[in-house]
């Protein structure tokens, strides 16, 4: 009886540990439901993914909405490999002493400064005094709105400013501008299309105005490097499909956003309009290319606010593995 009981017991505790654990034959991706991800869209509704990975390796999908959220996934190993913006990605690497690397670039451009319609907000300048929210304290678009009062001698009231800077999520913008609980926003696209095309918001500065021309990183691809070198050949079957995905993209731009449309739909229930979707990918440029310029002035600025205590080295932007997939393909 006894030696049945400590048979039983056993197996319980190995169901217990093999159930909890983590599939090795599951690689779990994360992205937000955004066009600036479009690669993830166009992957997960088109199988690319799955696909590259062949039968012997799943793929799960999990969508997030801030950034905070998948670095925690990122850290509880819950995620292998992340489309996030370059801040959290400058976070990650910090936190993590350079254990969490950017493996590839992903989308550039697309954010861009609105106000309430028919207000007198026609500059940076006038936000002198205003409320302008963010979608999250210490993202990418919360890092290019100090950069824009930084260069137009503003800072916020925080520090004794007089700019107030609020979080607020993208979908509840234009309730904060109709209540007049917010002036202005900076926002990814497609928000940005999204309000001026109703109606509820006028541009101030497009893409392009934001910086360099519209040559800044706000979707990067970040991964663990011990994940990394541990399931190399996972990691290149990922960078290629996602290489294809970005080509796609930009051969073919009308099927590309009918794609992302029905998979945002399937996510979230929601279908942009056709012309606004549209639009809002006229202000993204989707490529692999890791935009180190940008990454390295956002951090920066992040170290400027006592966001992160030190500078990344030069490790943060892996390439070895992306450069071995596209010298494979010549």
């Amino acid at each position: 009886m006894k030696n049945r009981l400590w048979v039983f017991t056993i197996l319980i505790m190995v169901l217990f540990v093999t159930g909890c654990g983590k599939d090795e034959n599951t690689l779990n991706v994360a992205y937000f439901d955004n066009i600036t991800h479009g690669q993830a869209l166009v992957m997960k509704s088109q199988n690319m993914l799955q696909k590259e990975l062949g039968n012997d390796m799943k793929v799960k999908w999990f969508s997030f909405d801030a950034g905070t959220s998948l670095v925690e996934a990122l850290f509880s190993k819950d995620i292998d490999i992340g489309y996030i913006g370059p801040v959290p990605a400058v976070s990650a690497n910090i936190k993590s002493k350079g254990d969490f690397v950017i493996i590839s670039g992903a989308a550039k451009g697309g954010t861009v400064l609105i106000a309430k319609k028919g207000s007198n907000i026609r500059s940076v300048k006038d936000l002198k005094g205003k409320n302008v929210s963010v979608p999250s304290i210490g993202n990418t678009q919360h890092l290019l709105l100090l950069k824009l009062l930084k260069e137009n001698n503003l800072s916020v009231k925080s520090d004794k400013g007089d700019v107030n800077i609020v979080e607020a999520n993208n979908a509840d913008v234009a309730n904060l501008m109709k209540n007049g609980d917010i002036d202005a926003a900076i926002v990814p696209e497609p928000w940005g299309s999204t309000l001026t095309g109703k109606a509820v918001a006028q541009t101030v500065l497009n893409y392009k105005e934001i910086a360099d021309n519209g040559d800044y990183v706000v979707t990067t691809v970040i991964v663990n490097k011990d994940y990394m070198e541990s399931h190399e050949e996972v990691v290149k079957k990922f960078l290629k499909a996602h290489i294809k995905a970005t080509e796609y993209i930009v051969q073919y731009p009308n099927e590309a956003a009918k794609i992302m449309n029905h998979q945002l739909k399937e996510d979230t229930g929601k279908k942009i309009e056709e012309n606004i979707i549209s639009d809002s990918l006229k202000s993204i440029s989707f490529s692999s290319d890791f935009g180190e310029k940008s990454v390295i002035e956002y951090a920066q600025i992040c170290k400027d606010i006592n966001f992160i205590k030190q500078m990344p080295d030069n490790g943060i932007i892996s390439d070895k593995l992306i450069n071995s997939v596209l010298d494979s393909r010549e």
